[in-house]
């Protein structure tokens, strides 16, 4: 029987889940390797179907629990180089230059962004590796500011560890209610979106407020 049947017997053969299934049924663990590499690249892809799903399959034999961390975790760190590699390609002159064209930010504003990292970029890489939407993200500012690559790879590998070990057990204690796990990080991930939308919405505010004063004093 294969991992498909055990793993989604009322579902059907499409989605994410189902090509998952397929990668590690024809592959073994390099399935999902490359799984997660291509959900770092393309994040839409949710590592909370396929790390889970990974973890039933060892749980069911199909690959071994070692196999699923090792190569899932290979997988993530391939995925978090090919970003850093854009950031570190597209550069910080093209980035400031295309900064300085956008309304209602100020140049200021990406100076201090790059002195916080400067200061805690090894920290936002390694926690970042476990915050739903900014895993894949964090790589590319690490480009940008060219944190040494024997850094990057270190505390991409560890923090991807911890953040893969975490669903890939979960999935694998879970047995057939491995699909639980995407119901809980979904709600997570959403948080977290709702918490960068407002951030947002608050640094524009802030921004119109501001612009709005300097010119009320300018003209009075």
């Amino acid at each position: 029987m294969d991992l498909m049947t055990l793993a989604l017997p009322q579902e059907p053969a499409d989605g994410v889940a189902g090509w998952a299934a397929d990668l590690v049924d024809a592959l073994g663990g390099p399935g999902a390797g490359l799984a997660i590499a291509l959900e770092n690249l393309f994040p839409p892809l949710p590592s909370e179907v396929i790390l889970p799903l990974t973890g039933f399959a060892a749980g069911q034999g199909v690959i071994s629990l070692f196999s699923a961390l090792f190569w899932t975790t290979l997988g993530s760190v391939a995925g978090a180089v090919v970003l850093y590699w854009i950031g570190m390609l597209f550069g910080r002159e093209r980035m400031h230059a295309i900064w300085a064209r956008l309304p209602l930010v100020r140049n200021s504003d990406l100076e201090r962004t790059e002195r916080w990292f400067a200061a805690h970029g090894t920290k936002a890489v390694f926690f970042g590796r476990m915050v739903p939407i900014f895993r894949s993200l964090i790589s590319v500012p690490a480009g940008l500011e060219r944190l040494p690559l024997p850094t990057f790879l270190l505390l991409t590998a560890l923090g991807s560890l911890v953040w893969n070990s975490a669903l890939v057990m979960a999935g694998y204690w879970l047995g057939d209610r491995w699909d639980l796990v995407e119901t809980y990080v979904g709600i997570i991930s959403k948080g977290v979106l709702v918490l960068v939308v407002a951030a947002l919405l608050l640094y524009v505010v802030v921004r119109l407020r501001s612009r709005g004063t300097a010119q009320h004093r300018r003209t009075s």
